[in-house]
């Protein structure tokens, strides 16, 4: 899933004007002394007209969102607020309009080096100043770009790995803590026609990327997004795990649907599956308390158990005709409307609010799995790549990845192909 005030000065003025007069009408006591009253009044001037922002929002596949963002503009009363719906490809949609359109003025995106470096997109530091701190830190650096803030997370989407507890009990089977645990009781759980592990139907690929850089302590980037951060070798280490998991005859592959889709998981297809916190309401649904949730195991003492958060952030467009109004109708929306906040992370769907006293406030976070998945946003997520990660950057990284995981490539060679890709993109953005 992915969801006031523009002061209006020349009302203000108007009522301030408004209220001289009424002054100077009282001033008159009826004495001797004091003028007649007037009987001449000058109209007000009218009102100014309400500027008009036009909205974007990709296509949510929740129930109710697209009334809700709708209902969200409506209230908003020092402009006219039009929500348009973006089915299909909303990312190049929105790729496309930042280059040629001032439309539209506000829209939800993940934010990108190059927009900032075009100049295509707003900083928003002055609407967060004063809640900067209660945005969980990896959502809030998904949004940062040299420092400056360019969009206000709307709501975090993570991924967890949801195990049936009934199979792990008759396997013999503890939650795994370590990568290697993981392989192991993916190994044992695999049985009859239950696999023990889906992580979509890439086998991991595009799913684990991530989890493996951070299980062993690493990142994407480092030092202020200025290095690389897998030039290590246990980088090679953690990919070359999922070599392990994809011939050891332990995952499932080729399922109905993907790895987002909680059905397999659902069916009985295997026993553990990666997928979103966003399946919470279908799998509680469907198998009651006969499930958990973990982060992704470490990959040893040196490393830690990880979870990725992402989330769109409400943008400005830079060259939107109304840019004040556009940025007042933001904070108004994302940092003012707490209520509309919370409304639009946990009702349709399942998700974490992107502010931490927000998320104290969801009671359908405070229970069970649900819980856990919110504490391991708190303590152990990390941002997939973010705006400095670049697209050859991502695509050198996945490209290595896959040929380690499904062609037995040597981990360390096809690694080091991904950094200097990595490194080549760094150098062409900082010099």
């Amino acid at each position: 899933m992915q969801q006031r005030s523009r002061r209006n000065f020349f009302a203000l003025a108007g009522m301030a004007a408004a209220g001289v007069t009424a002054a100077a009408c009282g001033s008159n006591t009826g004495r001797q002394g004091n003028p007649p009253p007037s009987t001449a009044y000058s109209a007000a001037p009218p009102e100014p007209a309400k500027p008009t922002l036009q909205q974007w929002y990709h296509a949510y596949g929740e129930d109710g969102v697209q009334d809700a963002v709708k209902r969200y503009a409506a209230a908003y009363q020092k402009a006219k607020v039009s929500v348009q719906w973006n089915p299909g490809d909303y990312d190049s949609k929105i790729v496309t309009a930042l280059q040629n359109s001032a439309v539209p003025d506000v829209f939800e995106a993940q934010v990108k080096i190059d927009w900032v470096r075009q100049n295509q997109v707003v900083p928003l530091d002055d609407l967060v100043a004063g809640v900067k701190s209660d945005f969980t830190p990896a959502l809030l650096a998904a949004n940062t770009v040299e420092g400056k803030v360019y969009g206000i997370p709307q709501a975090i989407d993570t991924q967890v790995l949801f195990y049936r507890k009934s199979l792990l009990s008759a396997a013999g089977v503890q939650p795994p803590q370590t990568v290697d645990e993981l392989i192991d009781a993916a190994a044992k759980l695999t049985k009859g026609g239950v696999k023990g592990l889906f992580v979509g139907n890439d086998g991991g690929v595009s799913t684990l990327t991530g989890p493996l850089l951070w299980s062993a302590g690493l990142d994407y980037l480092k030092n202020d997004n200025r290095e690389v951060g897998f030039d290590d070798p246990r980088a090679a280490t953690a990919f070359g795990k999922l070599r392990a998991l994809n011939t050891n005859n332990s995952l499932l592959l080729g399922a109905p649907t993907d790895w987002s889709d909680p059905a397999a998981f659902i069916d009985g297809l295997a026993a553990m599956q990666w997928t979103g916190l966003w399946n919470v309401p279908k799998i509680q649904a469907a198998l009651k308390d006969d499930f958990g949730v973990l982060a992704f195991p470490k990959l040893d003492g040196s490393g830690a158990p990880s979870v990725p958060v992402g989330a769109y952030g409400a943008m400005v467009n830079a060259k939107s005709a109304n840019v004040a109004a556009a940025k007042d109708f933001v904070k108004w929306l994302w940092i003012d409307q707490a209520a509309d906040q919370l409304e639009f992370a946990t009702k349709f769907g399942f998700h974490v609010p992107a502010r931490q006293s927000l998320a104290d406030k969801a009671d359908n976070l405070k229970s069970g799995p649900a819980a856990d998945a919110a504490r391991f946003v708190k303590e152990n997520s990390h941002l997939i790549g973010g705006p400095v990660w670049t697209q050859p950057s991502n695509t050198a990284l996945s490209d290595a990845v896959a040929k380690i995981a499904k062609e037995g490539a040597d981990p360390a060679a096809e690694t080091k192909k991904a950094v200097d890709v990595a490194k080549a993109e760094l150098k062409r953005l900082f010099g």
